[in-house]
């Protein structure tokens, strides 16, 4: 595996959008998901986000993490995924996509493996090829990073970036 895309919103939040008064949005994200993007980065997975919304907040996210693929306002998800394929000379079977809700539920079946959230719309998830522990919003990413790294051995750059931690 060495792209992981995600859908943003109910993935890597809860799925809720809190408006302010002037007409902002408002969205929380898991601080575990962000480590575990830094995680994957060091274990040689590049992660992106592909999403139907644009928000200034989810460029900020992406630039914070250093995600170079962002694609906001993406209608066709599957095509954002084959021009990203195209351009970085990857295959769909180098690819995981992580999603919740049935709009995500091709580019899932184009990836090479398809995971849904644990909160996902169940139709998804009797889709995914994995379904999270944890919900969107609250550690899923981070799990399936981990579960990438350590299906190829990358234990051990788990416990050396963890270890960078540790008093």
């Amino acid at each position: 595996m060495r792209l992981l895309l995600t859908d943003v919103d109910g993935t890597l939040t809860d799925g809720r959008l809190f408006l302010l008064s002037q007409g902002e949005e408002v969205k929380g994200y898991d601080v575990k998901d962000g480590a575990g993007i830094l995680l994957a980065r060091r274990g040689g997975i590049e992660v992106g986000f592909v999403t139907g919304k644009s928000s200034p907040g989810v460029a900020l996210r992406a630039s914070h993490l250093g995600v170079e693929e962002l694609h906001m306002g993406v209608k066709e998800k599957v095509s954002a995924l084959e021009e990203i394929w195209a351009r970085r000379g990857l295959t769909p079977e180098e690819t995981l996509f992580l999603g919740d809700d049935i709009m995500d539920l091709k580019a899932m079946e184009r990836s090479g493996l398809g995971v849904a959230v644990a909160d996902a719309h169940p139709f998804l998830r009797r889709k995914a090829d994995y379904v999270t522990q944890a919900k969107g919003g609250s550690g899923a990413l981070r799990e399936v990073i981990e579960m990438v790294l350590a299906s190829r051995g990358g234990r051990e750059e788990l416990a050396l970036f963890l270890s960078r931690f540790q008093r």
